[in-house]
């Protein structure tokens, strides 16, 4: 029963930190967050931090993780009432990158995440929204929607395309202006794909 209870108190510490380092890093950064001041916040020691996350990158780590979640959740929420297979994929890409006009993604996962984690294509939630997407071009493969081409690199190209349009949102300086022509330029090349005399 104790054990039970340790487990518990642990996570809920993990959580709380989660939480208020969400809020830090939206506010402040990466680099500026006080780690003292947000175990602080939340009651807890540097000490607890370091057990949980092992340090200050681990528990960007799981931020970045937390949210990135959030977002494929989003996407695949957004995209719910379409029918189609191939419009719900566009869909969710359209969606993933709009998602970059948000303070809190735009800042912890497409600025601190890749300066601070390196390359977003080996983080674990990219590699899961991959795999989802390498399966259901497979699918549209075979039902001869798309061209019968390497569903593998289909998904990686297409997975960066869409990665890296929200990046390119997240560093502009307008990017409410930019959002319509990344759309479409994602469109135009994720259309590729398709067979000819498949309408978008």
């Amino acid at each position: 029963m104790a054990g039970k209870r340790r487990v518990e108190m642990m996570e809920e510490n993990r959580a709380k930190m989660i939480a208020a380092a969400r809020r830090a890093f939206t506010e402040k950064g990466f680099a500026e967050a006080s780690m003292d001041e947000l175990t602080a916040s939340v009651g807890l020691t540097r000490g607890a931090l370091y057990h949980t996350f092992g340090d200050k990158k681990g528990l960007l780590a799981a931020v970045v993780a937390q949210i990135d979640g959030e977002m494929v959740a989003r996407a695949k929420e957004a995209a719910s009432s379409t029918q189609d297979d191939w419009q719900r994929m566009l869909a969710e890409g359209i969606a993933y990158i709009k998602m970059a006009l948000n303070p809190e993604v735009r800042r912890i996962v497409l600025l601190d995440g890749p300066a601070f984690l390196g390359d977003p294509t080996q983080w674990p939630s990219q590699c899961s929204c991959l795999e989802s997407t390498r399966q259901t071009i497979t699918a549209l493969i075979e039902r001869k929607t798309l061209k019968d081409v390497d569903a593998k690199a289909a998904a990686h190209l297409l997975n960066g395309a869409a990665l890296n349009a929200a990046l390119l949102i997240a560093a502009s300086d307008d990017p409410q202006r930019i959002l319509p022509q990344v759309i479409e330029v994602f469109t135009l090349l994720a259309s590729g794909l398709r067979q000819s005399g498949n309408p978008l």
